[in-house]
């Protein structure tokens, strides 16, 4: 199915426009990262207690506060949730999260009788329930940290050893970079809204690692076909036919995904809110970075090169590998 009738954008003329866009999302992220949300991590990070309380009419903030300030509960934050539907009728439709830092690997305990003993002297025993409660500690998530660190790096070097077998080394570090700019939006989005990131957040930015990764072989891929059927033409002709060749594929594809995960975002509730977030913004960057980054950087080398009088970085026409 083609969406577009032979289109014929000149892509690679407009990359001065993507590069200024990409440095502002970037900038504002890092600079959000450095000065002002730092990276909010949520507690299965940073350690601590949440705990999801359901009340059977929707419960006055400032009361429940002063009734946690009475319980000797001082630093808590309390955060309501509106879910988009309840399984559970009007007990589960006014919830607030509850939650403490930690201060050490053996306040568990504390943490969460606190906040019962707290509710318990203020509610009646029928005015709430206890539906959830997360508690990791500090170094289960300085741990949960590194494995996450791990698991991403691990992923990007998979990557790109495999695009320099499948292709050459400039293809898969054109690739990577382009994830590496996918990812830093998409954590630098967290950041600006503040939002904390999770080991939800953690999976989904790893899924939109693979789907920009893959978005980006379907590109270089046909830059390589053409590159063997189009000896005369320069690389740049042949990276904007092969990026319009391949343009209706990517918005069918990618459009479609999008509405998927934007009905998640829009209607998951807040326990798939951040999981979807990622992969919405994710979505977005990752088909475009493929357009506007992969594939300038690949021309820009092979400009380099040669303009240095070296030999091009491209697979040549008779070396195309299956």
């Amino acid at each position: 199915m083609e969406l577009f009738r032979q289109p014929n954008v000149d892509w690679l003329g407009r990359k001065w426009y993507f590069l200024g866009f990409s440095l502002i999302f970037s900038v504002a992220g890092i600079l959000s990262l450095l000065f002002w949300h730092h990276l909010p991590l949520g507690v299965d990070f940073k350690g601590g207690t949440h705990i999801r309380v359901a009340f059977n009419a929707p419960p006055n903030e400032d009361h429940l506060r002063a009734a946690l300030d009475k319980g000797g509960i001082h630093n808590a934050t309390i955060q309501r949730i509106s879910p988009v539907g309840s399984a559970g009728g009007g007990q589960v439709a006014n919830q607030e999260i509850i939650a403490l830092p930690e201060t050490g690997d053996a306040s568990h305990d504390a943490g969460r009788a606190a906040v019962e003993n707290a509710l318990k002297a203020n509610y009646h025993d029928s005015g709430f329930q206890i539906l959830q409660l997360d508690i990791v500690g500090p170094t289960a998530g300085k741990q949960l940290q590194r494995q996450a660190i791990y698991a991403t790096l691990y992923s990007l070097v998979g990557m790109l050893a495999y695009l320099w077998f499948r292709f050459e080394l400039i293809y898969g570090v054109a690739a990577v970079v382009a994830v590496f700019h996918d990812t830093l939006i998409t954590i630098g989005a967290f950041s600006l809204t503040n939002q904390e990131i999770t080991l939800t957040v953690i999976a989904a930015i790893l899924t939109l690692i693979g789907y920009s990764m893959n978005d980006t072989v379907v590109v270089f891929d046909r830059i390589r076909e053409n590159l063997a059927t189009s000896r005369r033409e320069t690389l740049k002709d042949v990276v904007n036919r092969s990026i319009n060749q391949t343009l209706s594929r990517t918005v069918l594809s990618s459009g479609l995904t999008f509405l998927t995960v934007m009905s998640l975002f829009l209607f998951g509730g807040e326990v798939l809110h951040g999981f979807s977030f990622a992969l919405v913004v994710g979505i977005l960057i990752g088909t475009y970075s493929s357009i506007a980054v992969a594939a300038p950087m690949l021309v820009a080398w092979q400009d380099s090169r040669a303009r240095q009088g070296k030999a091009a970085a491209t697979l040549p026409a008779g070396k195309v590998r299956a």
